[in-house]
């Protein structure tokens, strides 16, 4: 997968859009990101005796198709490539030319 882990992305389509924020989690088998303050859902928890019910609010993953990797060095939204570097296969921003 082209994203990863503390990644900072821009959501491209939804509810979100337009919304710059950070990937917390990658599910690669599912092709979902969990991206922090996105996709906020309310879940009704039952009370037991360890904590109190109610309704929490819980972060949920959305596709990696609907978000898009910003770039570090030029701040900008871009597709990423990938070249050898040393023997080593890194990310490279479409745009800038810079190694992610």
């Amino acid at each position: 997968m082209k994203i990863r882990k503390e990644d900072k992305v821009k959501i491209i389509v939804g509810k979100y859009k337009g919304v710059e924020s950070v990937v917390q989690k990658v599910y690669s088998k599912d092709s979902k990101v969990l991206v922090k303050d996105v996709n906020i859902v309310v879940r009704h928890v039952k009370a037991t005796q360890n904590n109190e019910g109610g309704r929490i609010k819980v972060e949920r993953p959305i596709d990696v198709s609907k978000v898009m990797l910003v770039c570090p060095s030029c701040n900008k939204t871009t597709r990423v490539g990938f070249k050898k570097v040393d023997g080593k296969k890194v990310r490279v921003c479409k745009k800038c030319k810079k190694t992610i």
